[in-house]
């Protein structure tokens, strides 16, 4: 690979190479950083031939284009969404920008190159530092930027952060540009939706302590013309736990520019004298290969750089929840470990209502010992008896949250997010606990590590099933954005807890879960193994909510209930085949009471689970394709493909098939057009070229809820 940073310095130019793209940045005479080109690739030569994005001249009402700066400012004519806004203690905001100079590190053994621009303000006391990484096994730019106060002075003022983003990208010309993202709710995440922009500023954020369920910290630009197979896309997704926001602004003459970081509307950062704030990183990735290269680029990138066991096969997994709800007891959990463990289960989880005086949500939230009544000796008789059956042991928590009625709340009622003189409003009948007081996490932190390493634990199911209200932090005093820190100190530490724990035992395993979906990001998946993605096990419903999932993050780690019907969510009732397909196109796991299932829907279950684990490598390790996405076929259809095209596995869903309207054959993807398969199921051989050019005709039931998984093996 060429060197993956170069520098021409008569014309201040840099390019940034990855393995099948270029990205050019420029300082102007002026000091100001601009974009140049994010693309394909380019030579040295070919990048200072480029001219800078966005317009070169402007009128006096237009002013700088939003869409031309690596970092757009709050300062001079500017008149677009600011990535960078401050105020200095005279109350000046406007900011100058005056380079300083560069560093580049590059670190042999890992392929990775730094680059880091270096600026001040030209008259205040800010230090501004844009970063950038490459790599040479992806083609994902990672920047972030730097803030210091440069005033050490004993009397320095701090100066106010009233907006800073990790970074902006700019998008070339095009005659048109459409955003792709993800919204949704409650038990309906990750909802795909594409839209052409309109002109203005269109926001995407969440206001409510984490990513959330209504919308996601990724998206997508194309010109209006990619598919899954074709076409230019450009995407980005935001390394960050807490609030966020994405601006995306399509100016009036057609150019376009997307700004995104931590925090939301009027949140405020005060930097002390002497103090520097660095961003959450920012990743971007761009392809020629349409939303289905996109995705699979995300999803390699992410193995490789992100998850921290990527290799590992996800166990499959019984959790206790909607079998027992809040009326948990030791002899009914060894009841279901029992049963989970005759199909083939490899991990136990029980869920919530284990500990303190939790018989319901109203009650013992905070108080983490287990229950005397449920547990007279402790969790550890049973953590024996699942070790013993051959399954690993697993633990639902919510250390983030109290409920009133609680021992912890009644010791400590100022832990919890809030404001004096105004009432503190429960959700689900609980508190927030306020995290971003070192004594809380640390507290947090504490008890964490000692109920893992005494118990034997293996795997934590860490839950927080509310948002944050009153989020308040009195002690911090009244100074303008004082208490505003809690936004960023509450979600590092968030994941400094989980570094924390993870440190102490590197044989843990942990499953994110915000009452499904609610916190989702590149910073989470860098300290879990799994997500829970969302409260709904509707096999059909699931569908849609796991392919938006899957558009940027992978299914590796990509958590799938099979529940009891009718499903509780959706009251819909649907047949155990298909809700099994379902789960087993992610991390199959089980869910139902299955104290009460039918001798033959246990035997029909363990069938699946046996199935599954001979082709779940492809699952969890395999290159996805999605066929036949849900929003727009009425067969839904994905692909799993091993990086060498040895073997393959077919999911295809069919919820209501039309008299007279028979499915085509599945044209399938990635296959070795010159090698033969034989279906596993059936020992049908298939030609390669047959099966890429005409397709696959899927063996799916007559009837409604109609579905078949189909694994080949190369002969």
């Amino acid at each position: 690979m060429p060197v993956a940073v170069s520098h021409a310095p008569a014309s201040r130019t840099w390019l940034l190479r990855t393995p099948a793209t270029g990205y050019v940045l420029r300082v102007d005479d002026d000091g100001t950083p601009r974009h140049v080109h994010w693309g394909g690739p380019l030579t040295l030569e070919q990048a200072e031939a480029m001219p800078a994005a966005g317009p070169d001249v402007f009128n006096g009402w237009d002013g700088r284009s939003p869409a031309g700066e690596e970092l757009p400012i709050d300062g001079g004519a500017r008149f677009g969404a600011p990535s960078l806004q401050v105020r200095f203690a005279d109350g000046t905001r406007a900011l100058e920008w005056a380079a300083v100079g560069h560093t580049l590190d590059e670190d042999p053994d890992t392929g990775a190159s730094t680059l880091r621009l270096h600026f001040r303000d030209r008259h205040y006391p800010l230090g501004i530092t844009l970063g950038y990484l490459v790599r040479q096994d992806s083609d994902v730019i990672e920047r972030w930027t730097e803030l210091r106060n440069t005033d050490d002075s004993p009397d320095g003022a701090a100066v106010e952060l009233l907006r800073a983003d990790s970074g902006s990208w700019a998008m070339p010309p095009r005659d048109d540009y459409r955003l792709s993202h993800a919204f949704g709710a409650w038990a309906a995440e990750t909802q795909l939706t594409r839209a052409q922009l309109p002109y203005g500023e269109t926001v995407l954020t969440s206001r409510r302590g984490t990513s959330s369920h209504h919308a996601q910290p990724w998206a997508m630009i194309d010109a209006g013309d990619a598919d899954e197979q074709h076409g230019q896309v450009w995407s980005t997704a935001l390394a960050w736990s807490g609030t966020w926001r994405i601006t995306v602004q399509r100016t009036s003459d057609n150019h376009l520019a997307l700004t995104a970081g931590a925090g939301h509307d009027g949140v405020q950062l005060r930097l002390a004298p002497g103090e520097t704030h660095t961003t959450p990183r920012l990743a971007g990735l761009y392809s020629d290969g349409g939303f289905g290269a996109t995705t699979r680029a995300w999803h390699a990138h992410i193995r490789a750089h992100v998850l921290p066991h990527p290799g590992e096969t996800r166990p499959v997994l019984y959790n206790s929840w909607e079998a027992t709800g809040f009326a948990v007891t030791q002899d009914g959990q060894q009841r279901l470990a029992a049963h989970a463990a005759a199909l083939g289960v490899e991990l136990f989880v029980m869920d919530d209502g284990w500990f303190g005086a939790r018989r319901s949500d109203r009650a013992g939230l905070g108080d983490w010992t287990p229950h005397p009544g449920a547990f007279p000796d402790g969790l550890q008789p049973l953590v024996d008896q699942v070790h013993g059956l051959g399954m690993q042991f697993g633990l639902w928590v919510e250390p983030e949250m109290v409920n009133p009625d609680s021992d912890l709340y009644r010791a400590h009622p100022d832990w919890v997010l809030h404001h004096p003189h105004r009432q503190r409003t429960e959700l689900r009948r609980q508190l927030v606990l306020n995290l971003a007081r070192r004594d809380v996490a640390d507290w947090a932190y504490g008890w964490l590590t000692r109920l893992v390493g005494d118990h034997g634990i293996d795997f934590l199911k860490w839950d927080m099933n509310r948002p944050f209200t009153e989020a308040g932090w009195p002690e911090q005093g009244a100074a303008p954005g004082a208490q505003d820190r809690l936004w960023i100190d509450y979600t590092r530490n968030y994941l400094d807890v989980l570094d924390r724990l993870r440190a102490d035992h590197p044989g843990l395993r942990v499953e994110a879960c915000s009452s499904g979906g609610g916190r989702v990001d590149l910073a989470v998946l860098a300290r879990t193994d799994q997500v829970w993605i969302s409260d709904n096990t509707d096999g059909s419903d699931r569908l849609v909510i796991q392919d938006g999932y899957a558009q940027v993050y992978p299914v590796r780690t990509m958590a799938a209930w099979v529940t009891d019907v009718p499903n509780q969510q959706s009251g819909r009732a649907v047949p155990l085949r298909f809700r099994f397909h379902s789960a087993m196109s992610g991390l199959l796991s089980l869910g139902g009471d299955l104290a009460e299932w039918t001798a033959a829907e246990l035997k029909e279950a363990g069938g699946y689970v046996a199935e599954y684990k001979t082709y779940r490598h492809l699952v969890q390790h395999g290159v996805l394709h999605r066929l036949r996405p849900p929003q727009t076929h009425a067969l839904t259809a994905v692909q799993y493909t091993a990086p060498d095209a040895s073997e393959a596995v077919v999911f295809g869903w069919l919820q209501q098939p039309r008299f007279g309207r028979p499915q085509p054959p599945l044209r399938l993807a990635a296959l070795d057009p010159v090698a033969r398969y034989r279906d596993r199921a059936t020992d049908t051989v298939h030609h390669g070229a047959v099966l890429l050019e005409r397709g696959l005709d899927l063996p799916l039931p007559a009837g409604d809820w109609s579905s078949a998984v189909v694994h080949l093996t190369r002969i």
